[in-house]
């Protein structure tokens, strides 16, 4: 049985091992490391209580007219399975794409990844911290955290390219000057994302489920989760989520967090005064956000080594959305269905 790591719980690591447990069945055995504590990657969902959850991460999936039909069985998937259902809440200050659907997921945009990851029967590996990736004749020999390694027949790597570059072992060595010079030209945005969770019954006097911040120098985006989600309230209480600006996130990215917590929480005291007092207070740094620059051409994914295979994938190599992180997987799909050898 081939044994295969894919590095980075996210959206593209966990369809990529749903998809390839489908094409390859009992000839494959996959795990998936995460140095989170958590699954979700940047789909992910904190948790105040075991009822009460935000989206941390990204807050919805925009599924336009062309990515509708070049990913219909995904999203058909999806919304049988209950995890993506319309969006039907009130939205301020949104530009909508023409012919484009909104969906949010009813139980944490987390739970998109978690259902990827059930279907593919991985052995999820979390808080697992990969430090070096080098080759063992036709083996992978992947070192984590703890000082510890395990061998693999193929690596793919998901995680953003500045953390694959700063990797010990063979990757750097293997890369081409070619390969590293389109792998420099990778940017992505910085944010935070601050989320406040109430007592249950507290009136919040906001009338929408999502509000786009147009001329604020800190907070550009507010989610009213339940609102949001359209969940019933009558046991819980309200959670709202507040994400920074591009420009707020880049100027304040190595601040001290408690610093910058403040900084945001007078800024929304200002924006709704209204507010009560939270009885708890999440302050989560986005350093990898999304990507604004991404390798030329939208390869879907790069090949560093043939045999044994490692590949770098991600939404790097395509675009920073729930569709580019697809067109990623079923990049790497296709390259790893190809050139895996056969079954020990």
């Amino acid at each position: 049985m081939l044994r295969v790591l894919i590095v980075g719980a996210g959206l593209t690591g966990s369809l990529c091992a749903c998809l390839l447990k489908r094409a390859l069945q009992n000839r494959v055995h996959i795990q998936v490391w995460d140095k989170a504590r958590g699954t979700g990657g940047r789909m992910s969902t904190s948790r105040f209580s075991e009822c009460v959850a935000a989206d941390i991460g990204a807050q919805y999936v925009t599924a336009t007219e062309f990515y509708k039909k070049k990913h219909h069985s995904l999203y058909e998937e999806l919304i049988s399975a209950g995890v993506l259902v319309p969006m039907s809440c009130s939205v301020e200050g949104l530009q909508q794409k023409d012919q484009s659907e909104n969906f949010i997921s009813p139980k944490g945009i987390s739970h998109i990844v978690k259902h990827f990851l059930q279907q593919s029967e991985a052995e999820v590996q979390l808080q697992r911290h990969v430090t070096s990736v080098s080759r063992r004749g036709a083996l992978w020999e992947v070192e984590f955290s703890e000082g510890q390694s395990e061998s693999f027949d193929a690596v793919v790597l998901t995680m953003p390219v500045p953390q694959i570059l700063q990797l010990r072992g063979d990757v750097s060595r293997l890369l081409s000057e070619q390969q590293v010079a389109l792998l420099s030209q990778v940017q992505y945005s910085s944010r935070f994302a601050l989320v406040l969770f109430f007592s249950k019954n507290p009136g919040l006097g906001l009338d929408y489920g999502l509000k786009y911040v147009s001329d604020n120098h800190c907070i550009r985006y507010i989610s009213v989760e339940h609102q949001k989600r359209g969940t019933d309230l009558s046991d819980l209480g309200p959670s709202l989520v507040v994400h920074t600006s591009v420009s707020f996130g880049s100027k304040y990215v190595d601040s001290d967090p408690a610093h910058v917590q403040t900084l945001i929480l007078d800024e929304l005291q200002r924006l709704l005064p209204q507010l009560p007092q939270p009885i708890s207070i999440k302050t989560h740094k986005w350093r990898f956000s999304q990507v604004l620059t991404s390798v030329p051409d939208c390869p879907g994914h790069m090949t560093v080594l043939d045999q044994p295979l490692l590949l770098l994938g991600g939404d790097a190599f395509t675009h920073s959305n729930f569709d580019g992180c697809a067109e990623s997987a079923l990049s790497l799909l296709s390259s790893l269905t190809q050139r895996l050898p056969p079954s020990h």
